[in-house]
């Protein structure tokens, strides 16, 4: 996962700006991923409800030799495919989420991935509550088009920090971003190996060739010289998680 607008208060930190997409990290193998991460430098941290692996992270975080303070803690609620998204619903998923991430406070908590306008309507302000009450720094969404983004002022007051997209040379999201832009919200990117598929771009290839690198590098390059782009590498073999 990559940071695509690093001038908000919340990536001002560099080492927020590259962060670990725990997609699949599962199980005690999952845990001790997340923990060896950690220890070697990470220090963004990126999960789901739908993950059903907050757990893992929590432990790894309790285990690596790191400090709480040191490290940025993001999760989502709130997928379409999750079965309901009352303001109940809402409220006991992220005092479960807390619970599971061994965390008083989630530093960023993203909105998955609305079924429509109505779910919009119904899990942002309680997101708004939630800021209100301590229980959560920062609000971000993901995956929403511009149409769900430009209802978001008269939702919450709380300052929308970031939208995280799957964002790639093969995707290369232009409008969102350049809306992103103007509206001074990160766009955070997800798969920005294309799910491995840079590897099979010729000209990626060809490009990577002539620099002495890979195309992963060439892909995480190109996201990282946009004037506003945070990254998300997700697992170490391919540095990017699968979806989200």
């Amino acid at each position: 996962m990559v940071v695509s607008r690093t001038d908000q208060h919340l990536f001002e930190n560099a080492a927020f700006q590259i962060g670990l997409g725990t997609y699949s990290l599962t199980g005690d193998k999952g845990t001790e991923t997340i923990q060896s991460a950690l220890e070697y430098g990470y220090r963004h941290v990126d999960t789901a409800r739908l993950y059903e692996n907050e757990r893992n992270v929590g432990d790894a975080l309790t285990r690596a030799d790191v400090d709480r303070e040191d490290v940025l803690v993001a999760t989502k609620v709130g997928h379409f495919e999750e079965p309901e998204k009352t303001p109940t619903y809402i409220q006991e998923a992220v005092t479960a989420s807390l619970d599971r991430l061994g965390v008083d406070t989630i530093d960023l908590l993203y909105h998955h991935w609305p079924h429509d306008e109505s779910e919009v309507e119904t899990v942002l302000p309680v997101f708004d509550e939630l800021v209100d009450e301590g229980l959560v720094a920062s609000v971000g969404v993901s995956n929403y088009p511009i149409r769900y983004l430009e209802m978001i002022p008269t939702l919450i007051d709380a300052p929308l920090v970031a939208n995280q997209v799957e964002m790639h040379p093969l995707l290369q999201q232009q409008e969102l971003y350049a809306y992103l832009h103007d509206q001074d919200i990160t766009l955070v990117a997800y798969s920005p190996l294309a799910q491995g598929k840079v590897f099979d771009v010729p000209e990626l290839v060809r490009i990577a060739e002539k620099h002495e690198t890979t195309a992963a590098a060439v892909s995480l390059a190109w996201l990282a010289q946009k004037e506003e782009s945070s990254r998300f590498p997700g697992r170490a073999r391919t540095l990017t998680s699968n979806k989200t």
